[in-house]
């Protein structure tokens, strides 16, 4: 059964950094592409970010720069360092893995405060 966690969510002021966590299960974790996608209220979900099992890293052109995806195979958990954060940033961020379906995590709620 795939289980992912979010966590690392909160309030931040515009110019701050969060680092969200994404704890995975269920999964040979190693051998996943692993990706954020966020929703903003009232928005559609976008997707962020992508690592792939060989941590080949791609990003939404209108984040690269500021915001970093990472991952930790001893730990089965995905990252996603936020730098320099802007209040259009808030949004509930989710992480998600393919494996024939779409698994998503609960999300976790990121609120920039201007």
């Amino acid at each position: 059964q795939v289980q992912l966690v979010e966590s690392g969510g909160g309030l931040v002021q515009t110019g701050g950094s969060l680092r969200l966590s994404c704890a995975a299960s269920g999964i040979i974790f190693r051998l996943n592409t692993m990706a954020w996608y966020r929703q903003a209220p009232g928005k559609q979900r976008e997707w962020v970010a992508t690592i792939t099992s060989g941590s080949v890293t791609m990003y939404s052109d209108s984040l690269k720069g500021r915001f970093t995806i990472s991952r930790d195979n001893a730990k089965n958990t995905v990252y996603l360092q936020m730098n320099s954060l802007k209040p259009e940033d808030t949004a509930v961020y989710y992480c998600s893995v393919r494996r024939g379906v779409d698994y998503w995590g609960q999300g976790t709620q990121v609120t920039v405060s201007s």
